[in-house]
């Protein structure tokens, strides 16, 4: 009888929040408490408490922050050319006057449809110095450039995220531009405004909620780069493509520290959560 008294619409509500429970809630407590442990995959049955120590040892761990920098080098370098070119592109197909828009508006999508770890592959062998197709290209022409090398390969991935994600920035920044109102455009070319004049000063304060939303949802994934570096460089040439998503995957499942593994990944959290609170409190000003 208890469970009829709560209200019809929460008893609607109590599947969905058991599902979270069982695969959101229980598994982040429960890696919470690992990180607080000296836990190691190698010694199960020996766990023990340590407080924050695996938290304090992060400071003096310099691959720790050479992983944080490459992440964050990743993160900026690629959402920032993904927002540049698939808002450049969505302008392009947003005009009706674009020669086989609709063809383009397709064929431009397809490959944030393929997996990660299938682009990885992919590119490991197009780019590869010795085998690779465009390498053997550029050579052609007197070029020789060496794309995972260590000055290249931080970047070599980052052209790979923008070659697979601007499309998807590309969607978002085409949705918006398609839900925009007329008045204002009808209005600045009344006034005389056009080509630049008018996205400067009509289109782009418009969009800004819609831009601000793109790069959060970008951003949030970007900061999860795995794929491309497990398939492709491993974190090499030494430490020069390792991102956080790979180092703590090297540090809990292949060095077994699953306790340190675990107060990593809260520390990325942490530093993501803080990044999406300043752009929202950007986005929600914007808004008002």
């Amino acid at each position: 009888m208890s469970f009829l008294r709560i209200p019809f619409k929460y008893r609607l509500l109590m599947p969905m929040g058991l599902i979270l429970l069982a695969i959101m809630i229980f598994p982040l407590g429960y890696s919470l408490a690992i990180s607080l442990q000296d836990y190691e995959l190698s010694r199960i049955g020996q766990e023990r408490f340590i407080g924050l120590d695996n938290y304090i040892r992060l400071f003096s761990n310099s691959s720790f922050w050479t992983a944080m920098g490459n992440t964050i080098t990743f993160v900026v370098l690629a959402v920032g050319l993904e927002l540049v070119l698939g808002f450049f592109l969505a302008l392009l197909l947003h005009n009706k006057a674009t020669f086989m828009r609709g063809f383009f508006r397709s064929t431009l999508l397809t490959p944030m449809f393929i997996t990660p770890i299938a682009v990885g592959l992919m590119f490991r062998f197009l780019l590869n110095s010795q085998l690779g197709v465009i390498p053997t290209a550029l050579e052609a022409i007197g070029l020789r450039v060496n794309w995972f090398g260590p000055d290249l390969a931080l970047f070599s991935i980052v052209l790979i995220d923008v070659w697979q994600w601007t499309p998807f920035m590309l969607l978002l920044l085409l949705a918006g531009l398609e839900s925009l109102p007329e008045d204002p455009f009808e209005a600045a070319r009344v006034d005389g405004a056009v080509g630049w004049a008018m996205v400067r000063h009509i289109t782009i304060p418009l969009m800004r909620p819609i831009i601000l939303a793109a790069v959060i949802i970008r951003m949030l994934d970007a900061f999860k780069v795995y794929e491309y570096i497990y398939a492709i460089t491993r974190g090499g040439p030494g430490e020069a493509t390792e991102s956080m998503q790979y180092f703590i995957y090297r540090t809990g499942f292949i060095y077994f520290r699953a306790g340190e593994a675990a107060a990593m990944s809260f520390t990325l959290i942490i530093v993501i959560t803080l990044l999406v609170a300043l752009l929202f409190t950007v986005l929600r000003r914007e808004s008002a």
